[in-house]
């Protein structure tokens, strides 16, 4: 089945909806082409390709729900799903937090998350691509092991209010880690567009090799607090747990780091340094995203942190219900605000400190204070008198966002970056930070 425009999309959903005999029904479909290669030891190791769609159908009676999936489309199959999910209704115990589907909503312009060229990428592309990372890492008699993929998709719903909603949307998504023939030299790079054109797997790869051939032959240096500057691809991954854990509910009921003793909570206090600005905008240039969240519900620019001050939080529609505010859905992507100074002027700045390429293993300690722990990878430096001096040992570290994000010194030019936790893309500064808790060392490269 090929991707679906909207027309064919919204004629679809409308098909299933009429074999619904349910109180309410609301019907979704998602569905995408991709494409991919692998490569490891400078060789391509795998290559393929993928196409799925999958409808999703909920019906509910009062406040009983019944969910059914199909991914076949004929007449039969689709009239077979709804009853699949209504006879599951009529089973279902009744839930006490059901929210009534919406009626039509209010949507702003689509954001312009498709691209021709992006949607056009194909085997001879990827083929291409690889080449060209090989070549650099050929030459410079080191060993890449990369993965780049592209893909074209879309989603909509429909539901028996009258809602329809539709979006489309193309990405491509390169990384790459380079080694020494030792094995005891490691780099990093990786880069997330919704616009192939943005794309520059050279350069991408050059940066990965310079690090491998520089990481060769760390010191180890005694585990502390250090001053550090991160770059995107390792403060993403901690600042994705802060910005993912800002839900009203969660915070409420004490299990959040937003949390205040009585159900009450930090909204409106200032937690972090006040170069701390952190948004999501569907319609960022850079980061395009869907105009409405998996409900129906509308998204909106929203700022989540204001010069270190909480100002939002998101609510699901019951919970916000209960405490009769508005039902802000939660980020698909977030933008933090950024300084002028280039990642080599913010190294030019530090008198002592660590540059970390690339975070990794993350994993939760106190969720109440959001400290997490992990190892640094693919890239550690020694800086002194604003010059790199020599590669380090890898650290273990155990770190808050929070805190980090209270000992900002400075930020520098903000670019797109991808989390290799989760897939989630941000916008975010290099950041220089004091006072970063490493308390071990790794022998990981």
């Amino acid at each position: 089945m090929p991707i679906l425009s909207k027309d064919a999309a919204q004629a679809l959903l409308k098909k299933v909806l009429a074999y619904s005999k349910a109180d309410e029904c609301e019907v979704s479909i998602f569905g995408g082409d991709s494409g991919n290669v692998r490569y490891a030891r400078n060789e391509v190791s795998t290559s393929g390709a993928n196409s799925k769609n999958m409808l999703v159908v909920n019906a509910a009676f009062g406040k009983k729900l019944g969910t059914a999936t199909i991914n076949e489309f004929d007449d039969a199959s689709l009239e077979k799903v709804v009853r699949r999910a209504e006879e599951l209704a009529r089973l279902a115990p009744e839930n006490p937090e059901y929210m009534p589907v919406l009626g039509p909503q209010q949507y702003a312009a689509a954001a312009d998350c498709y691209n021709k060229d992006t949607a056009a990428i194909d085997p001879a592309f990827r083929a291409d691509a690889v080449a060209k990372s090989l070549a650099i890492t050929k030459q410079n008699k080191l060993v890449a092991a990369g993965y780049l993929e592209n893909n074209t998709g879309f989603s909509a719903i429909m539901n028996s209010k009258g809602l329809f909603a539709y979006h489309d949307s193309t990405q491509v998504n390169f990384s790459i880690t380079v080694r020494s023939e030792d094995g005891t030299g490691s780099g990093y790079a990786s880069k997330a567009y919704n616009d192939v054109r943005k794309l520059d797997v050279s350069k991408d790869t050059s940066i990965a090799a310079q690090k491998a051939t520089g990481s060769k032959g760390a010191k180890a240096i005694e585990p502390g607090k250090y001053t550090v500057i991160l770059e995107p691809a390792a403060s993403i991954v901690l600042i994705e747990q802060l910005i993912n854990s800002m839900d009203a509910r969660s915070a409420e009921e004490g299990r959040s780091f937003l949390s205040k003793a009585g159900g009450k909570t930090k909204l409106g206090d200032k937690l972090m340094d006040e170069q701390v600005t952190i948004y999501s905008d569907p319609w960022h240039p850079d980061m395009p995203t869907a105009y409405y969240n998996n409900d129906g519900r509308p998204q909106e620019k929203i700022t989540w942190i204001d010069k270190g001050t909480v100002k939002n939080m998101f609510y699901s529609r019951y919970w916000a219900q209960k405490d009769n505010v508005k039902a802000i859905p939660g980020p698909d992507g977030f933008i933090m605000e950024g300084g002028n100074a280039s990642l080599e002027e913010l190294i030019k700045s530090t008198e002592k400190g660590i540059l970390v390429t690339r975070l990794w293993y993350i994993r939760p300690v106190d969720p109440q204070t959001l400290l997490f722990t992990g190892l640094t990878r693919d890239g550690t430096f020694y800086i002194e008198n604003g010059a790199i001096k020599h590669p380090v040992k890898n650290f273990r570290f155990n770190e808050s966002p929070v805190i980090m994000l209270n000992n900002v010194e400075a930020l520098g030019i903000p670019e797109r970056a991808v989390s290799g936790e989760s897939g989630q893309s941000a916008i975010l500064p290099p950041m220089k930070l004091r006072d970063f808790t490493f308390t071990s060392l790794s022998d990981a490269i």
